[in-house]
């Protein structure tokens, strides 16, 4: 029979197969909404489609049906599948809603996330350079249907495994189930496949064997990673496939010019980008959406979310930066600190133990060691603002909302409750009161020596620190001698 006579200015419609229950993954959650590297597997298969430039994306439907919509809202047209007679039954679900398209039609699966875009341009190449009608991809591995071909070394007809006579089961060469086929043979094909095997199912497979009887040229592209191909059915296969594509996402990142100090111990998103001369130590996660600029460090340990770092920024080590959080030119954030839907402006630092919540923070700012912005009262959140230029003292709390004036300066050990005005110092602290040989009398200790707890008070009543004694080293912030005591709330 005639070819069609494909070429690469063709129409390409993507079917993908989603339908299947996933019994074997113990899940409550449908199979193609388990995450690889931030995506759903569906979300890889939907990527690809885009890679392609395909006029259509059409998913067939089973378990779970609405939340696989809901995940993909209108970037797909969507067909359900009742029953579940076979892959060639599912296909069939999809000619109604391609009634109207007249090219070429991919065959995928939403449990075979690795499959590339190189791969599946390939097998557009070879179906235009050989005039093909159908073409299938093939590797070597544990994949059950054997690919027969004729002496002439043909592709012949596809036989599953619980069908195969012991000699076919000795066929390295497997059928992954991917195809490539013009979309009126396709149709035409599944009106006239039956059920005649040991499932009683309808086979997609039986598809090549109607090509063939019929005439059209039918080619096998052999692909040699047959990785691509690795169906996830359980959590073990989950695990595998996660562990190949975080290695894929790694060796691009590092191809673009960022160092990865030990891939093996980086783990980065599918949905991340990262600009070059950026290092990252090991122990990291960069995870969602997060953007990464050029020139960037981050040390060890650290856990990024759907958050932007610009050019400069030195992160870390075993610090966390939680979604929504932008850290611009320059920022410097050292260890065990949080940071979360926040930004910092231009060349700000937080050097370590700290807590930024909800805050909008200008250029210059310092945090000093254990500040927290305190961002939620037990009911709502809420923002706080620091202008350029301020300094936050170690320990000081900021009950949002509050706003901190350009170059205010907040005293260490600071509760702010209240807006802080320009080149303002800004102290809220209890005045100290040392009550004099209270641990001895609480240990019964009062009596190994005379008026131990009160020296100088024959009544026996607590001495208190008096006014304008402050106590030795005693500061705020960097605030200068007689205005310490005066700003801590004493009287002269």
């Amino acid at each position: 029979m005639q070819s069609q006579g494909p070429n690469m200015n063709r129409e390409v419609a993507v079917v993908v197969l989603a339908a299947g229950k996933g019994t074997r993954m113990k899940s409550a959650r449908v199979k193609v909404l388990h995450e690889i590297c931030g995506l759903p597997m569906l979300g890889h298969t939907q990527r690809v489609a885009k890679g392609l430039e395909a006029q259509r994306l059409v998913v067939v439907i089973g378990r779970e049906a609405d939340e696989v919509r809901r995940t993909f809202g209108e970037s797909a047209e969507f067909v359900h599948q009742l029953e579940q007679k076979g892959t060639g039954h599912a296909v069939m679900m999809a000619e109604t809603a391609l009634s109207d398209f007249a090219g070429d039609v991919f065959i995928l699966y939403g449990d075979t996330p690795l499959l590339t875009v190189e791969t599946l341009e390939r097998m557009r190449a070879l179906k235009v350079d050989r005039a093909a009608d159908l073409v299938m991809l093939t590797a070597r591995g544990e994949i059950p249907g054997r690919v027969v071909r004729d002496k002439q070394g043909r592709v012949e007809r596809i036989v599953e495994a619980q069908d195969a006579s012991p000699e076919e089961l000795q066929i390295e060469e497997r059928n992954t189930g991917v195809y490539l086929v013009s979309s009126g043979l396709l149709w035409a094909a599944l009106s006239q496949i039956g059920t005649d095997n040991q499932q009683g199912e309808l086979y997609l497979t039986d598809i090549v064997g109607y090509a063939v009887q019929k005439g059209h040229a039918v080619e096998a592209l052999w692909l040699a990673d047959s990785s691509e191909c690795l169906g996830i059915n359980d959590r073990n296969e989950l695990a595998e496939a996660t562990r190949l594509m975080q290695a894929r996402i790694n060796a691009r990142v590092m191809a673009s010019g960022v160092t990865l100090v030990d891939p093996a111990t980086t783990y980065i998103d599918a949905t991340a980008e990262i600009g070059p001369d950026t290092v990252i130590e090991p122990g990291c996660c960069i995870k969602g959406r997060s953007v990464i600029g050029p020139g960037v460090l981050i040390r060890a340990g650290c856990y990024i979310e759907d958050s932007q770092l610009d050019e400069g920024v030195q992160f870390g080590p075993y610090s966390h930066l939680r979604p929504g959080s932008h850290l611009q030119f320059g920022v410097k954030v050292g260890n065990f600190v949080e940071i979360k839907n926040s930004t910092l402006g231009p060349r700000s630092k937080s050097a370590h133990l700290t807590y930024i919540g909800d805050a909008d923070v200008g250029a210059d700012v310092n945090f000093g060691c254990g500040s927290v912005v305190v961002n939620y009262d037990g009911y709502q959140k809420h923002r706080s603002v620091v202008g350029d230029g301020a300094f936050v003292g170690c320990n000081v709390n900021l009950i949002s909302p509050v706003r901190v004036s350009e170059k205010a300066f907040l005293a260490a050990g600071s509760t702010i409750t209240q807006d802080v005005p320009e080149d303002a110092l800004g102290v809220a602290r209890a005045r100290q009161r040392n009550l004099d040989g209270w641990v001895a009398r609480k240990e019964g200790r009062s009596g190994e020596r005379a008026d131990s707890a009160t020296p100088n008070a024959p009544d026996g009543s607590l001495k208190e620190r008096g006014p304008g004694r402050a106590q030795a080293g005693e500061t705020l912030g960097s605030a200068p001698g007689p205005d310490s005591e005066r700003a801590s709330g004493d009287k002269k």
